[in-house]
C-alpha cells in the first residue's frame, strides 16, 4: 500500500484510488472520456520542475489533450499573461459542488464531465474534496496530476520525485495525448 502524505487520509472503506504512473493508461481514460475537465488549482504557480512553471506543463497537457480548463483561486490572472484563457473559474469548494450534480452544464455548457483531472492541489484540501465527488458524483471519475497519493480519486500517482520521475510522468502523458 502508498502511503498518502497526510496519514489522516489513509483509505478507509471499500473504494479507493488505483495507483498507477503508467502514463499511457492515464492517456487512454483520458482520450475514451466524452467530456473531460483539467482543474488547475494554485500550487502550480508556485511549483517549478526543471525550472519551468508547473502550470506551464499543465498548460501543454491542456493544449495536447484538448481539455477544457477550470482556473481555481488566481491561476486564471497568470493564465491570462500566458495568452491562454480558462473556460471558466471557480474556487476549489465550488467546482466540487458543481461537479456533484448530474444536471450541471459543464464548463463549456455541453453537458456535465465524465473524468475530472485535478492538478496543483494541496493534498488536504484536494483529498477532502475527492472525498465528496467519490460519495456523491457516481457519474464522475477522478483523476490526479500531483506528485502525492490522493486515495479518495479514482486515479493517483504514486509518491513521485520531482528530479525525475515526475517530470518523466507529464512529458510522457503529453506526448501520449498529441498521438491520435
Amino acid at each position: 500500500m502508498v502511503i498518502p502524505l497526510h496519514r489522516v487520509n489513509v483509505l478507509t472503506g471499500t473504494k479507493g484510488a488505483i495507483i498507477t504512473s503508467d502514463a499511457s493508461e492515464y492517456a487512454n481514460l483520458i482520450k475514451q472520456a466524452r467530456r473531460p475537465l483539467l482543474v488547475l488549482g494554485p500550487k502550480l504557480l508556485k511549483l517549478t520542475l526543471d525550472g519551468k512553471l508547473l502550470l506551464e506543463y499543465a498548460l501543454e497537457l491542456a493544449s495536447a489533450g484538448k481539455l477544457p480548463i477550470c482556473a481555481t483561486a488566481h491561476v486564471k490572472g497568470k493564465m491570462l499573461e500566458m495568452g491562454v484563457k480558462p473556460d471558466c473559474e471557480y474556487d476549489a469548494v465550488e467546482i466540487v459542488n458543481y461537479l456533484k450534480n448530474p444536471d450541471w452544464k459543464g464548463a463549456k455548457k455541453e453537458g456535465n464531465h465524465d473524468i475530472v483531472l485535478f492538478f496543483g492541489f494541496r493534498t488536504d484540501l484536494g483529498n477532502q474534496g475527492l472525498s465528496t465527488l467519490k460519495h456523491f458524483a457516481p457519474h464522475l471519475r477522478t483523476m490526479t496530476l500531483c506528485k502525492y497519493v490522493f486515495p479518495n480519486a479514482d486515479y493517483s500517482l504514486p509518491n513521485l520525485k520531482d528530479d525525475g520521475e515526475w517530470k518523466e510522468f507529464l512529458e510522457n502523458l503529453t506526448s501520449e495525448l498529441k498521438e491520435e
